[in-house]
């Protein structure tokens, strides 16, 4: 539109996560499931050595495992933390059970239900599931309500969840925060409109035209972001349709190489605190394991016209 100013939301990593994650925050991370981990968000979380978080999420891969290791969580809001294709997460476990970690036990639906309560504005959302387990259980998440519509059915509610601030990695977006994602979505869109604060990771920032040539494809506007980072690999080992594949062995070698205390600060030292962006992380991983990741099989969606 002729006049219209463009307002840039970009900023570094660091920059984003200076300014918007403040000790005490409530962290939604890894809403998309096992792929599109905000993995670099998360490492400057560590680098920049917040406390007292809370981390929010559904199946948590081992992303949560690395911000506990480095002591910035304080809650654990989710409905399983560890390590997807090994099986458990040791410095999870080693928080519970040795440094009091407080973990409210969810499902993976009650942690969308909480999101879209918040997304909604209304205090909480009613559902049959989890009656008849001990999820609810000393959980102050649900509460048992009966339905004012007959039959008089016993619910739970599920409480509201409004994070300070969502973190969400995605394929592009432009300087404005408009952003395309294809693929798994899982609560990334519940997340964002819940969040008082969000930040897009992107694998590439273009040009305000190729995001409105589909809007569509558009499932995160502009006006619910508070900053857009650009970082190429940024959800590594987790995959990024159409950019590149998980990477398994990673996941080996994290759950081979964090088994002790010991191991795990060790771990950090050498992929998180050694490497201080993320052009000198994947440096590290390799040339040869960048390139085996990439896409070996294209597969494009067919083209759509918009006009009239």
């Amino acid at each position: 539109m002729e006049g219209q100013i463009e307002v840039s939301k970009v900023l570094t990593m660091r920059e984003a996560i200076a300014e918007l994650v403040p000790d005490g925050a409530s962290v939604a991370l890894g809403l998309q499931m096992e792929q599109m981990i905000p993995f670099a968000a998360g490492h400057e979380i560590i680098r920049q050595k917040k406390r007292g978080l809370t981390l929010i999420g559904p199946i948590s891969d081992i992303l949560f495992d690395q911000v506990i290791a480095a002591g910035c969580v304080e809650k654990v809001i989710a409905a399983w933390v560890g390590n997807v294709m090994m099986g458990s997460a040791y410095n999870f476990r080693r928080a519970v059970e040795q440094d009091g970690l407080k973990v409210f036990n969810m499902s993976n639906f009650t942690v969308a239900l909480a999101l879209q309560a918040g997304a909604m504005g209304v205090p909480f959302l009613p559902t049959r599931t989890a009656l008849g387990s001990d999820v609810a259980k000393s959980n102050h998440f649900f509460y048992q309500v009966f339905s004012p519509f007959e039959p008089k059915e016993s619910l739970h509610a599920v409480r509201a969840l409004n994070p300070d601030v969502t973190i969400v990695h995605v394929q592009r977006a432009d300087r404005e925060g408009n952003a395309h994602c294809w693929g798994n979505f899982g609560v990334m869109i519940e997340g964002v409109r819940a969040a008082k604060r969000v930040i897009v990771v992107a694998e590439e920032i273009v040009e305000p035209e190729v995001i409105a040539s589909d809007p569509n494809r558009t499932v995160i506007p502009g006006f619910l972001v508070n900053a857009v980072v650009e970082c190429a690999y940024g959800a590594h080992p987790s995959p990024v349709q159409g950019y590149y594949k998980r990477d398994d062995a990673f996941f080996r070698q994290y759950h081979d190489q964090t088994k002790t205390k010991p191991d795990s600060d060790a771990w950090l030292d050498r992929w998180v605190y050694g490497t201080p962006d993320r052009r000198a992380y994947m440096n590290q991983l390799g040339a040869c394991r960048v390139e085996e990741l990439g896409v070996k099989q294209h597969a494009y969606a067919a083209q759509a016209d918009f006009g009239y």
